[in-house]
């Protein structure tokens, strides 16, 4: 009896294992493809997990896919309004009358930014201005720049309408944790942490006067290439569709956090409150056909902008790998437990290393809440103790594949903001762990405040 008991063991440690190589190695895989890659490669992790193993695999996260979906239709629209181009021009004028502070004022604009629209590929339009302003300015262009990269990536989980926001709001509501209880924690601890960072770094490298490849450059006949915004004339349609998309962010923020503004039916004889999942939908699809109708956005501009393609991109990459990395946990779910349950509770903030992690490998921080979060629930970690972790899904800067890190490179004529010799020794590590670190530490500080 205790020979049978123990080969068991011994088997589901073993499909464990063999289970989790053939997920990471999926992972991998899409993560290298990029785009849509990581989202098909999940389901090749899932048919392997599903027809070889004979896992059931669990619900499709339809829910959180639905919001995104109807959040980046929103972010298109506005895009096809002209709204965004009327936002990178009020931040120009913002970073033009305030160059000496640019290390400090990028962040915080590409943070807002980011912010509103729910993405961080807003933040492609800013960079070049950055680089810009700061090479006029004589200021080291990688300073503003790689601490801008970075906060585009933190305000992710600060904003009230991002995929990973909306993700972590469906898993934690059936725990009473409301949207704003959310918010209060993420935004000061991350926005906080950015302004550490830019403080840290305001100083980082040579003076770019002294700076040899710049010199170098300059040699060759270096120019700053300005792209002039001050002719360009902003219609109304733009200003008011920026109105809209803010309006029903905010109109986002006050039904999440006060339950009681959302309706309540009466469905086979009981009572049922609109789920924040639908109410997001609904406003934001509603937002959508305000804009295309009384701004005149066109439809097939929406469709085929950048904000769109990136949003549908991430749907895609949840879609594929949530699906597939929620089927391994449950399937193996005992065997985890029974590992890690005890060290997780006794010491939580260590479950901030596997989000992070995590996040590097999948290159999304939807993707990885949808895949870790419920994780951490099941293990008995505290719905607030995530909470205060929720920034450390912004990890995927550590391998400098990302696309604003790749464009913040590219930007900088100067050649100041680069990829190391080691690759790992880049531009945007040091601003990336210390706002990781900071934001995760102030985290748990304000959930214990609040």
């Amino acid at each position: 009896m205790f020979l049978c008991t123990s080969r068991n063991e011994k088997k589901v440690k073993y499909l464990f294992w063999l289970q989790l190589v053939i997920v990471l190695i999926c992972i991998l895989i899409g993560a290298r493809i990029g785009g849509v890659g990581l989202g098909v490669l999940g389901g090749v992790g899932l048919a392997v997990l599903t027809f070889g193993f004979q896992v059931p695999p669990t619900a499709p996260p339809i829910d959180v896919m639905l919001m995104i979906v109807a959040v980046i239709t929103a972010a298109g629209a506005l895009h096809a309004a002209g709204g965004m181009d009327y936002l990178v021009t009020l931040a120009e004028k913002v970073l033009r009358k305030n160059p000496e502070r640019i290390t400090f004022m990028a962040p915080i604009i590409t943070y807002l930014f980011t912010f509103f629209a729910g993405t961080g590929h807003v933040a492609y339009a800013l960079l070049p201005v950055i680089s810009e302003v700061a090479q006029e300015s004589k200021v080291r262009p990688e300073r503003p720049l790689s601490v801008a990269v970075i906060a585009s990536q933190q305000a992710i989980t600060a904003s009230p309408i991002s995929a990973a926001t909306v993700a972590l709001l469906a898993l934690l509501s059936p725990y009473d944790i409301t949207l704003l209880q959310i918010l209060a924690v993420t935004i000061p601890a991350t926005f906080i942490g950015i302004m550490v960072s830019a403080l840290v770094i305001r100083k980082k490298g040579k003076e770019l006067e002294d700076d040899p490849e710049y010199q170098r450059r300059l040699e060759k006949g270096l120019e700053p290439i300005r792209k002039e915004r001050e002719n360009s004339k902003m219609t109304r349609n733009a200003k008011l569709s920026v109105g809209l998309f803010m309006f029903g962010a905010v109109l986002i923020v006050i039904l999440g956090s006060f339950p009681e503004l959302r309706p309540t039916f009466i469905v086979d004889g009981e009572a049922e409150q609109l789920s924040m999942a639908y109410a997001i939908q609904i406003i934001m699809l509603t937002v959508a056909a305000i804009i295309i109708i009384f701004c005149k956005a066109d439809v097939e501009k929406l469709v085929s902008g950048t904000v769109f393609r990136a949003g549908i991109v991430a749907v895609v990459a949840i879609f594929g790998i949530a699906w597939m990395g929620d089927t391994f946990f449950q399937a193996n779910m005992e065997t985890i437990q029974a590992a890690v349950q005890d060290w997780v509770v006794a010491v939580p903030w260590i479950f901030a290393f596997a989000l992070f992690l995590m996040s590097i490998l999948l290159n999304s921080q939807a993707a990885t809440v949808r895949a870790l979060m419920p994780l951490g629930l099941s293990l008995g970690i505290s719905p607030l103790y995530l909470i205060a972790m929720f920034p450390a899904v912004n990890g995927y800067f550590f391998i400098p594949n990302y696309g604003p890190i790749i464009a913040a490179i590219s930007f900088d004529r100067t050649g100041t903001t680069k990829i190391g010799k080691y690759v790992f020794n880049h531009s945007f590590m040091l601003p990336g762990l210390i706002t990781s670190v900071c934001s995760i530490v102030l985290g748990f500080l304000f959930v214990a405040l609040f």
